[in-house]
């Protein structure tokens, strides 16, 4: 998924290694592990049991659905996408090809079948780098492995990093929050630093 959300008009200390994973966050990639390992047919009894259980199925469900809406948007299936995200009012969106933060979203007709011409013929596959969850709010670090034909051009590889953040109101989890870039592969530092500059 890409930059056009973008609700049309104006844009409104060094460590050596990774950091150790917190307790709360390996217990909550055990407990996503668990809740795709156990069988559906025993799911309710043990979940009804253990609460790590459902919040692993939540995170499941959720990653599954963020994969599925990826790929309608990737080849252009509005009606899909549309019908599967819900986007809370103030959902702010940091795009892939720069500029400031964009707030709201048009969901009109006629956006979604500007969207639809733009994206085509393309897919998407989720590859989870890591997990944040509570109660009513869930963080998604992620790839999107994706490729497509964006506006006009031939079809390439798309690939974005991602990171989306869901909140719960209700029952729904609604997107209130994605950033994402294509600096899926290593540019070094004077690419990067031709970038900042806003250099092409």
């Amino acid at each position: 998924m890409f930059s056009m959300f973008r609700r049309p008009g104006p844009r409104t200390a060094n460590e050596s290694g990774p950091p150790a994973a917190s307790p709360a966050a390996i217990s909550r990639r055990r407990a996503l592990v668990a809740a795709v390992a156990i069988p559906l047919s025993s799911r309710s009894s043990q979940s009804l049991a253990d609460p790590n259980i459902i919040a692993g199925e939540t995170l499941v469900n959720l990653i599954q659905r963020t994969e599925a809406q990826a790929s309608a948007f990737m080849r252009g299936d509005m009606e899909q996408w549309s019908g599967s995200v819900r986007i809370a009012d103030d959902f702010t969106l940091m795009q892939p090809f720069g500029g400031e933060a964009s707030h709201g979203f048009d969901s009109s007709h006629e956006h979604l079948a500007q969207l639809a011409r733009y994206f085509r013929n393309g897919d998407a596959k989720i590859e989870l780098a890591q997990s944040y969850a509570s109660d009513d709010l869930v963080v998604l670090v992620m790839i999107e492995r994706q490729h497509g034909e964006v506006g006009g051009l031939p079809d390439q590889d798309w690939s974005l990093r991602v990171t989306q953040v869901y909140r719960k109101r209700g029952s729904e989890w609604q997107l209130v929050h994605r950033h994402a870039d294509p600096m899926v592969r290593h540019v070094g530092l004077k690419a990067a630093a031709s970038l900042a500059r806003g250099a092409a």
